[in-house]
């Protein structure tokens, strides 16, 4: 196939190209040409008015259902999604049915997505069934082709187990993965513990439940002399404790999901389910510090935490709703509305290259010669988000007939080209 992308402004910082406006002439998964104008006969031709092109995305904190709960989101649905959202490397929680913690459900997943036009890669689980009780097989699970380790929505509660964890992974030099919850702190919790939570008559989650949790997991880190990444971190003082961490040398990173810099713990006054999210929404304050630590550099990069739930698991009471958004087809528009200051060789770097080197993924430069591994975006187009636009098998986001900035057009992985009107 023959793929022509004309006067696009290029995003990659290892390109000699980068900042430029070219023409890229693509074929058989192919960078052949790059030039200030092409003329290519029979070639797909891609044009927009602020078009812009860069490597291609990278989420590390997303779940797919399949094994187990494919009602919720299979493989196929869940690539979908990602190539509407402009990702082209996936890596998925091992919460499943089975659970993945040994090499048999990594190969599986390997297997079955081989053929996906996203690549997908299993974290595998740190503990057997990912219960926190006994640690599972880890290093078989890593020459599988497990890229991290994690035990998902469930975060490891443990010490003594995750220092374990830590020193084992430290001599493969992967990352631990931890959603910072201590869960013994407001274990009822439906949303953020505030004057909000009373008012709406809810059992609040203290936010110090993961203050805590960053506090104590750092300090297992330094130990273990190992890699630990927080995601989903949503206090200004597990931020202040994150950039501690870094200034002493340790070895912790972090991540903000789009929604948590989008919505706040005032969005829930509907009870709108959809908004039920782990970790819950924060007050404006406590938003506008995780925005501001997002272009300071302490937040390494963002994940979706893309969480597709089926119409039973959320229209129903709140307090039994089951918690998160669907989030990979939005991310992009999401982050662009709500931190429209943030640069574009900055947003490239958190969707794309900061992740991209904590999983260790190479991602092909733009340029002659190398392998085409592209997200196409505009982001100044306003797109609304309707369930036509939606990939995902769920529905279940509160973004649905809301405008938002930024457009994802597109991606192009080797020889899968997926273009979006």
């Amino acid at each position: 196939m023959k793929v022509l992308i004309q006067q696009a402004s290029i995003i990659d910082p290892s390109s000699p190209l980068h900042g430029k406006i070219q023409d890229i002439y693509i074929e058989n998964g192919k960078i052949q040409q790059i030039a200030d104008h092409l003329d290519v006969a029979d070639a797909t031709v891609i044009q927009g008015k602020n078009l812009h092109v860069s490597t291609g995305w990278v989420d590390l904190f997303a779940q797919m259902g399949d094994p187990g709960y494919e009602y919720k989101e299979t493989l196929e649905t869940g690539a979908a999604a990602a190539a509407a959202g402009g990702f082209i490397h996936v890596a998925i929680v091992p919460n499943t049915k089975p659970v993945v913690d040994n090499k048999t459900q990594v190969d599986y997943i390997k297997n079955k997505s081989a053929t996906l036009p996203v690549n997908i890669y299993p974290l595998g689980a740190v503990t057997q069934k990912a219960d926190g009780k006994e640690l599972a097989e880890m290093y078989d699970m890593h020459k599988a082709g497990a890229v991290a380790f994690t035990d998902g929505i469930h975060p490891i509660q443990n010490a003594g187990l995750l220092v374990k964890a830590l020193q084992y992974v430290k001599a493969i030099d992967v990352p631990v993965i931890q959603i910072p919850d201590d869960t013994s702190i407001g274990a009822q919790g439906q949303m953020h513990e505030g004057v909000v939570s009373t008012r709406l008559g809810f059992p609040g989650k203290p936010v110090m439940a993961e203050e805590l949790l960053v506090a104590r997991d750092i300090k297992l880190a330094r130990y273990a002399e190992a890699k630990l990444h927080f995601t989903g971190v949503t206090s200004p003082k597990s931020l202040e404790y994150i950039r501690r961490a870094k200034q002493s040398g340790a070895g912790i990173t972090c991540s903000v999901t789009p929604y948590h810099l989008y919505l706040n713990e005032e969005n829930l006054i509907n009870y709108d389910s959809n908004l039920k999210v782990y970790p819950p929404l924060r007050p404006q304050s406590m938003v506008d510090e995780l925005k501001k630590a997002l272009l300071d550099g302490t937040v390494d990069c963002i994940t979706t935490h893309h969480q597709p739930h089926e119409f039973d698991s959320k229209v129903l009471e709140f307090e039994y709703a089951k918690p998160g958004m669907i989030g990979l087809e939005t991310a992009f528009s999401v982050i662009r509305t709500a931190v429209p200051e943030l640069s574009m060789e900055r947003l490239v770097y958190l969707l794309s290259t900061r992740p991209a080197e904590l999983l260790k993924i190479t991602l092909p430069s733009i340029q002659v010669g190398a392998t085409a591994s592209i997200t196409l975006f505009d982001p100044e187009e306003e797109v609304t988000v309707t369930k036509n636009s939606l990939y995902s098998k769920s529905l279940n986001t509160p973004f649905l007939n809301k405008t938002l900035k930024g457009k994802v057009l597109g991606i192009i992985n080797g020889h899968h080209t997926i273009i979006h009107s």
